[in-house]
């Protein structure tokens, strides 16, 4: 395995809690420039009733279109817990806290062009609260409950196109296998 040592970075951008940065890296064929977007890391959970996971449909303004997606959300503070902010989002986005979470995977988005690293969790022992949706994408969405045979189902017919939701389900079925 070859190493490729920055050797310099140029902050482009910074908005909201993303930065662009432009990485100058050493390579076996001189060096390369590398434009990378800064995340602070996300978590999904997989709220499982024991029959059912809870996901949102939701609108996704970057890809112009509705998604079934897991809950999720992104770290809001420096040095957040992971778990900590798994049961934030589980409770905002479905209405569900977790009585017990376990991290089944962590994945990197898409390490072509980002270092977002998501932490996805089982959620069980769920407890109803009010949700509290923050933003209009998830003020208008919508839960969707299936079951393991609906998973399966939606994974084979080519139905979920979020990756985190994809790790997250293969996970909870490989989890509930063993």
């Amino acid at each position: 395995m070859t190493d490729f040592p920055r050797v310099g970075v140029r902050r482009v951008a910074r908005v909201r809690f993303l930065t662009l940065e432009r990485a100058y890296h050493l390579t076996p064929d001189g060096w390369t420039v590398r434009d990378v977007v800064r995340h602070p890391g996300s978590v999904v959970v997989i709220p499982w009733d024991g029959e059912r996971v809870h996901l949102l449909r939701q609108h996704r303004p970057a890809v112009g279109t509705e998604l079934l997606e897991l809950p999720a959300g992104k770290l809001d503070v420096p040095g957040e817990d992971p778990a900590a902010a798994a049961r934030r989002e589980c409770v905002e986005e479905v209405g569900l806290e977790p009585g017990r979470l376990t991290l089944l995977h962590t994945c990197f988005t898409s390490p072509g062009f980002t270092d977002e690293r998501s932490s996805i969790y089982l959620a069980e022992e769920l407890i109803p609260r009010s949700a509290d949706p923050q933003g209009p994408e998830e003020r208008a969405a919508t839960v969707v409950s299936l079951t393991v045979g609906e998973i399966d189902a939606a994974l084979r017919a080519n139905a979920i196109h979020d990756a985190t939701t994809l790790v997250g389900l293969q996970a909870l079925l490989r989890t509930l296998e063993s």
